[in-house]
């Protein structure tokens, strides 16, 4: 099917830069936002009408969600609702997330991502790129069957990573409800503190993990053990 031109200015400028996304950069590429703002000289706003085309299943990546992305580089990654076809450009209800409403969410994640627990400017581990914090989507399949879809606070590396991710609250309640008691009064204060702590033993167990061979062999025969196979 032969797509209408991009460049017909009887549409509106948020099928335009769809029609731009399918036709000259395609699935899967990134562009540059200079080549989009030069595809549209004439619409001052253009970033904002490709960030609308997200209400409408669109998935158009930055460096935010794509970290081998460059800061003026953004990647077309699915194509949503056909928005040039009459009636396909109905937004999502309650798609759109306030300014209000992202900050809540970041203040009731104690402004800390919640897959890593890095805070916004730390440094990761390899000390190159610095974290960003920012509001994700997450599927949530509830006790009652009903998919729900929950705000979490997360980092920008974090958020690539998760994307997809359905959790069933149900059999998370279920594993928690399994645990001895002992183990339930353990998670319980982690629930409460909102952290683990660690003890000396997964301390010495994370550093063990991360030793070469040779030196796992070395502990071994320490622990008495004889076997450094």
């Amino acid at each position: 099917m032969t797509l209408p031109s991009w460049r017909n200015p009887s549409f509106g400028s948020m099928i335009r830069a769809a029609l731009w996304l399918e036709t000259e950069v395609g699935v899967g590429n990134a562009f540059r936002k200079t080549a989009l703002r030069e595809a549209f000289p004439d619409v001052a706003q253009i970033d904002r009408r490709v960030r609308d085309l997200r209400k409408h299943g669109w998935r158009i990546d930055t460096h935010r969600e794509d970290p081998t992305l460059k800061q003026e580089e953004q990647r077309y990654v699915k194509k949503g609702a056909e928005v040039w076809i009459p009636g396909q450009a109905k937004g999502e209800p309650n798609s759109s997330l306030t300014a209000a409403r992202r900050s809540k969410v970041l203040a009731e994640d104690s402004f800390l991502c919640r897959s890593c627990g890095v805070a916004a400017g730390d440094l990761y581990d390899d000390g190159v790129l610095s974290a960003q914090l920012d509001v994700a989507r997450r599927k949530v399949q509830l006790p009652d069957g009903i998919l729900d879809v929950q705000l979490v606070t997360e980092c920008n590396r974090c958020r690539v990573g998760g994307r997809g991710t359905m959790i069933d609250l149900a059999e998370v309640i279920s594993r928690v409800k399994s645990l001895s008691l002992l183990e339930q009064e353990i998670f319980a204060s982690w629930v409460k503190e909102d952290r683990r702590k660690f003890s000396e033993l997964d301390s010495l167990w994370g550093i063990y993990r991360a030793l070469p061979a040779v030196s796992r062999d070395a502990v071994k025969q320490a622990l008495g053990s004889g076997d450094t196979k």
